[in-house]
């Protein structure tokens, strides 16, 4: 579901709510100056608060400014195996340090 998702939101097996966050997500990363009240009204009554929606906003702005920042400054990439590791530690401890 993951990989059809990514190919394209609007033709993945997914709800119709998570189809109206990812459309609003798509127009945000792409013509955000276009976006007002309205727009998020609709995600809302998709079903999604209007928590959820400001989380969306903020992860989206945020990715795209570590993007943007990687690229600038030629942060290299983590190899596989750095990410695997990652992800058990996470999965393991969460975000909280080793004591």
């Amino acid at each position: 579901m993951v990989q059809a998702v990514l190919d394209d939101y609007r033709t993945a097996p997914i709800g119709e709510p998570e189809r109206t966050l990812f459309a609003f997500i798509a127009r945000m990363n792409h013509e955000s100056h276009t976006l007002t009240r309205e727009d998020v009204a609709a995600v809302v009554a998709a079903g999604w608060s209007e928590e959820a929606v400001y989380d969306a906003i903020t992860v989206c702005a945020l990715f795209n400014f570590y993007n943007k920042w990687i690229d600038a400054t030629g942060v290299g990439d983590m190899p596989a195996a750095a990410y695997v590791a990652s992800g058990q530690r996470l999965a393991s401890r969460g975000y909280v340090p080793a004591p």
